[in-house]
């Protein structure tokens, strides 16, 4: 255990979060998505749903500030123009953790193409079809230095 790190964030995670480098991106998916086939690293979080592994990551990962998108969610059928009940919960924890910051909605093809060259894959447990984001990480930024 570790002060202020969520304890759902397993060491193998956490380890991933701090290797990612600005601009990489990771994907949390759910219990239904092909995770093993189609990662390049694979992180387990059996036994977890999605929201609040989300909203622990979130909690310790900054979300790229440099380019227009940086938050991605799968969309039902392929279809961008509609949104489940737990894209809106992703949408809320992203809207905590990440302030102004819009979650965008990829067509079926357009998303799966972007989990295969994620850097990583957090599968989770989530029973909810269509549960998955993206999070492309952005930097921690330098604290200001004082002029004497």
């Amino acid at each position: 255990m570790l002060i202020g790190i969520p304890a759902l964030l397993s060491p193998d995670l956490l380890a991933t979060l701090r290797a990612m480098g600005h601009g990489d991106e990771i994907a949390l998916v759910d219990g239904n998505y092909p995770a093993e086939e189609q990662a390049k690293r694979l992180i387990r979080a059996d036994g977890l749903p999605l929201i609040p592994v989300l909203d622990a990551i979130l909690s310790v990962l900054p979300v790229d500030d440099a380019v227009p998108e940086a938050l991605f969610r799968a969309s039902v059928k392929g279809n961008p123009s509609i949104a489940d009940p737990v894209h809106h919960e992703i949408e809320a924890i992203c809207a905590k953790r990440a302030p102004g910051r819009k979650v965008v909605a990829l067509a079926g093809a357009d998303f799966y193409a972007r989990v295969k060259s994620a850097h990583a894959i957090v599968a989770t447990s989530e029973p909810r079809l269509y549960a998955n984001i993206i999070i492309r990480k952005g930097v921690i930024y330098p604290p200001e230095t004082k002029t004497p």
